[in-house]
C-alpha cells in the first residue's frame, strides 16, 4: 500500500522537488547562473545524470529488490513496519550513510570505481546539480540505493521517504554555491552551534574542501571528507578535514576533458583521447627514480610531494594518484633554498631524502 504523509500521497517526492527548486532560485538570485562558465556538456551531464537517476536507475533498482524479496524472502516483508518511525528512520539513515561513505571512499581508492566517480570531480564550479554528476554505472553499483529497496521491502517505506528528504536537503546544500555555514562561522555567538553542527552533518565548507583541486591551497583535501550526510564517519575513520574555508580552485589537475557521453557511459564508451584515463590505451607508469631530486623551494609555500611514484612532475604530485590508496604529502619549508627530496619513495623522512636510496642502489 502506498505510504502517505498527512494524507498527501507522494509528499516526499514533492519535498525533494521543492528542495531542488529552492536551490535553483537561490543560485539564480545570487547571479551564479549568469556568470557560470559551465559548458553545454557540463549541463547535459549534470542535469541528465540527475533525471536518469531519479526517473530510471533508482526506481528500477527499488522495484527489482522488492520483486526479488517478494519472490524469495516473502516472510521478511514488512518486518519493520511496526517499528517506531523515529527509530526506523534513524536506522535507515545510519546504514545508508555509512554505506555511501565507504563506497565514496572506495571510489577514490580503486581505479575502476574512480573512473566512474571521476566526472564528479571534473566540475570546475560547484552547484546543486554537481551532486549527481557521476557515470551511470556508478549509481547502479551504489550499495545504498540497493539499501533503499531492501528497507522499503522490509516495511520501512515511510522511514526511507523521510530519510531521503533530509539527505537531499544536506547533499544539495553541501554542493550548492549557497554557503549557508559562513554565517555560523562569522558570528562568535553561533560558533558553539557551528562546532556541534559540523561535527554531525556535512556543511558546504566541509564538502567543498573535498572538491578542491589539491591540498596546495591549504584548504582542499580531495582524499578526505568523504561523508555524504553525516561527518561522523570521516571523524571515526580518520578522513575528516575541517577548515571552515572554501577552496580557491575546483576540478582536477591535468584534466583532458572528455566528452560528456564518454564520462557518463564509461566503460561502455571509451574516450578517444589517449591522454584520458577513460581511453583503452591509457596506463599509469612509474616515473620516479632512485636518485633524489635537488630542487629549489620557496619559504612558507605549500608543496605536494608525490607518494605514488607515477607523477609526470616528479617529485611533485600531479594528481595521478587518484584512484589509488596513495595520498600526496603536503609540506613547506621555513627558509627558501635548495632541498633534496626523496625520489625512491622509501625514505622514512619523506618528502625529504634520508639517503635510503643508497642502500637500494647497492642492492
Amino acid at each position: 500500500m502506498k505510504e502517505t504523509f498527512f494524507g498527501i500521497p507522494n509528499l516526499d517526492i514533492y519535498l525533494v522537488i521543492g528542495i531542488l527548486v529552492f536551490f535553483i532560485v537561490i543560485e539564480s538570485i545570487s547571479g551564479y547562473w549568469s556568470r557560470t562558465n559551465r559548458t553545454f556538456g557540463d549541463w547535459i551531464q549534470e542535469a541528465g545524470s540527475y533525471f536518469v537517476l531519479a526517473l530510471a536507475i533508482k526506481p528500477a533498482i527499488v522495484f527489482l529488490v522488492i520483486f526479488i524479496g517478494s519472490e524469495l524472502f516473502q516472510g521478511y516483508s514488512l518486518i519493520v513496519s511496526e517499528t517506531n518511525l523515529l527509530l526506523s528512520t534513524l536506522i535507515f539513515i545510519l546504514v545508508d550513510d555509512v554505506l555511501q561513505y565507504w563506497y565514496h571512499r572506495s571510489a577514490h581508492e580503486y581505479p575502476f570505481l574512480w573512473k566512474l566517480h571521476r566526472p564528479h570531480h571534473q566540475a570546475e564550479e560547484m552547484g546543486f546539480f554537481v551532486s549527481y554528476r557521476n557515470a551511470g554505472l556508478y549509481y547502479i553499483l551504489m550499495p545504498n540505493i540497493w539499501w533503499i529497496g531492501i528497507f522499503t521491502f522490509l516495511g520501512g517505506a515511510k522511514a526511507v521517504a523521510i530519510g531521503l528528504v533530509l539527505k537531499q536537503l544536506i547533499i544539495i546544500g553541501s554542493h550548492s554555491t549557497l554557503h549557508y555555514d559562513k554565517m555560523l562561522y562569522k558570528y562568535k555567538w553561533l560558533n558553539p552551534f557551528a562546532w556541534v553542527y559540523e561535527h554531525i552533518f556535512i556543511t558546504p565548507a566541509f564538502h567543498h574542501a573535498h572538491h578542491g583541486k589539491s591540498k596546495r591551497d591549504g584548504i582542499s583535501d580531495p582524499n578526505g571528507n568523504f561523508g555524504n550526510m553525516l561527518s561522523i564517519w570521516d571523524q571515526l575513520f580518520g578522513t575528516a578535514h575541517f577548515t571552515r574555508k572554501f577552496p580557491t580552485e575546483y576540478g582536477l589537475d591535468n584534466d583532458p576533458k572528455e566528452a560528456w557521453y564518454e564520462s557518463y557511459f564509461y566503460p561502455f564508451i571509451k574516450s578517444k583521447n589517449p591522454e584520458s584515463e577513460l581511453s583503452r590505451t591509457y596506463t599509469k607508469n612509474k616515473t620516479s627514480t632512485l636518485l633524489p631530486a635537488d630542487v629549489y623551494l620557496e619559504a612558507d609555500k605549500i608543496y605536494l610531494y608525490c607518494a605514488c611514484g607515477m607523477s609526470k612532475n616528479q617529485p611533485f604530485c600531479d594528481g595521478t594518484h587518484h584512484g589509488s590508496k596513495y595520498k600526496p604529502i603536503s609540506f613547506s619549508v621555513k627558509r627558501s633554498g635548495k632541498v633534496k627530496l626523496c625520489n625512491c619513495k622509501k625514505a622514512a623522512t619523506a618528502p625529504f631524502c634520508d639517503n635510503t636510496h643508497e642502500n637500494l642502489i647497492d642492492e
